[in-house]
Order: C-alpha cells, then structure tokens, then sequence
C-alpha cells in the first residue's frame, strides 16, 4: 500500500495475453466515481511520455478512482495478437477486453478513457460503442486543419530562415497539403487515397464520431497543446471550428496549454495536466451506466472499417 492507493499487476484479455497495472484507493471511496482506462499513445507502453501515466494514474487512485493502464497487443509486454485483426481492430477488441476484466473483476461500469495523439483517436472511436463509456479525455486528437490554422503555421513557420528556405522550394506542410488538396478536387486522386486530415472523407468520419459521442451523452475534456511547430493544432477552438456543426454545447471543456509540446514533457505542465483532469471528473455530470442490461451495444470486432 502507498500514499492513498495501492497498485497491482493484472492479466487482461480473452486469451490472458495482455498485461496491465491496476491503481486501486487504499480506503473507501466517498462517493461514487466512474473507473478510469489509460491508453497506449503509439507504440509507447503503459508507463506513458516522461512516466506521465504512472503519475496520473496514482493519483486518480489516491483521489478515489479505479484506474487501469495497460499494453495493447503487441505493445511492451502484451502479448501479439493471432486473430489476424488489423491494427485499429485489434486495439479497439483490446479496449473491449480491458473493459470486460473492469466490469467482472471490479463491478465497474462506467468508465472514462484518457489517450494522447494516436490512443485519443482510438478512445474516440470505441467510446460511442459502448455504453461504460461516460467520457472521454482526449489530449491532442487528430483534427483537421482550418484557414486559422494555416496562417498561424505559416506565420510561427516564417520566422526560422530553414523554413523560408524550405516554402521556396515548394516543401513542406502548407504546400503539401495544398497539392493533396487541388488533386482530390480536380479528381487525379484515386478514391482510395488517404490523404490524412486534409482528406474530406476523414473529416465527416472524425465529426460523426464526436457526434454519436455527444448523442450517446458522453463527456468530454479536449486539451490541445501550441507548443511544437511540427505542424498539429495552433489555437484553442480549432477542434470547434473544425467542425462548427457539431453541437458540444456543455458537454466539452476544451483547454488549451499554449507553450506546451506535444508529449508534455516539463513536469509543471504535466502536474497542471493532472490537476485539470481531477478537477473535471470531479464536476461533469456523468450519465451512470446500467450495472447489467446495457454494457455493449455494438460488437467491436465487426467494426473494421475505420480508417485510422
């Protein structure tokens, strides 16, 4: 037992074959709050950028939260998978499975899942499908680029003399982007093209999932960081104004860490990071999920279509 919580290892999955920790409070819990699931962001395992899940999950623990980090198929010490699923298949059937192992080992059911770049996407994407799932903690999820976004590039870019160097020769972000985009409209792209988030197709695919989130009554807490120039989001309301229609309302908090990169690296931005989400699970409204009649309503292996 630790400071207010207490960690063990764990044996996920239908075939044993994914390892987690699970962060437990070490009293009682005042109060009823839901389970929180942390997820891989690449091919990064458990522990997170800068040991940044270890962190975060002890002290949800300490604050009364079932939390469990865990591997994905083939990721740190989980086991491959050998159904032949591909990879966003696979990481969704192993959400599926984390939840399941919360729901009989714990009597958890409702759940809030936290990811960064890659494991946002992939919380975006399984949340709406199942009903534990109350809300969702996206840090720095794909979304598409807008006209503000270019010109902030643009401008942020221009002042580093290798950037001048590299928009004269037709390189780069803006003008890749710009191509991609004349080709798609003009019609020499062929329809199987993924032209990543400048491709319409995956923008009506990221803004109907943040819609059957909200209509599911999901939750949400997007921080978006400012601080890298490699080209990712460059204003707070980028996400709102890449998708104006979507109607988030009072069910986002959307924050924004100006001076911050991408993996959070200094400790202070990692601390304000944690007391940001402690303080939203403490105030949303989450909707409480059935204990029995409505766990999932969509089976996750059949879903393989998204492209990621």
């Amino acid at each position: 037992m630790m400071d207010g919580y207490n960690e063990q290892a764990v044996l996920l999955g239908r075939a044993k074959s994914l390892i987690g920790v699970l962060a437990r409070p070490s009293g009682e819990a005042r109060g009823r709050r839901p389970a929180v699931v942390i997820l891989n962001t690449g091919i990064i395992h458990r522990v997170g950028q800068h040991r940044m899940y270890v962190a975060m999950a002890r002290r949800l623990a300490a604050a009364g939260h079932v939390v469990l980090r865990f591997d994905f198929s083939g990721i740190g010490d989980s086991r491959s998978r050998t159904d032949g699923l591909n990879p966003l298949a696979a990481c969704l059937a192993d959400v599926q499975d984390a939840l399941d192992w919360l729901t009989q080992s714990c009597s958890v059911n409702e759940v809030v899942l936290v990811g960064l770049c890659s494991g946002a996407d992939i919380a975006l994407r399984y949340g709406h499908t199942d009903r534990r799932v109350a809300g969702l903690v996206l840090l720095d999820p794909a979304i598409p680029p807008t006209a503000r976004f270019y010109r902030d590039y643009l401008l942020r870019r221009m002042t580093r003399m290798r950037s001048w160097l590299t928009f004269a020769r037709g390189g780069g972000r803006i003008w890749g982007d710009l191509v991609g985009r004349i080709a798609f409209a003009i019609g020499t792209r062929s329809a199987a093209w993924d032209g990543g988030l400048i491709d319409p197709r995956t923008r009506g695919e990221l803004e109907s999932l943040y819609r059957s989130s909200l209509e599911r009554d999901i939750r949400l807490f997007v921080v978006l960081t400012g601080g890298d120039l490699a080209g990712r989001q460059t204003y707070r309301e980028q996400l709102l104004d890449a998708f104006p229609t979507v109607p988030f309302e009072d069910k986002l908090r959307l924050e924004y860490f100006a001076d911050a990169d991408h993996t959070f690296a200094p400790p202070e931005d990692r601390a304000r990071l944690n007391a940001m989400i402690m303080d939203w699970l403490a105030a949303a409204p989450f909707r409480h999920a059935s204990a029995q009649s409505e766990q999932q309503d969509m089976p996750i292996r059949k879903q393989v279509g998204y492209g990621m």
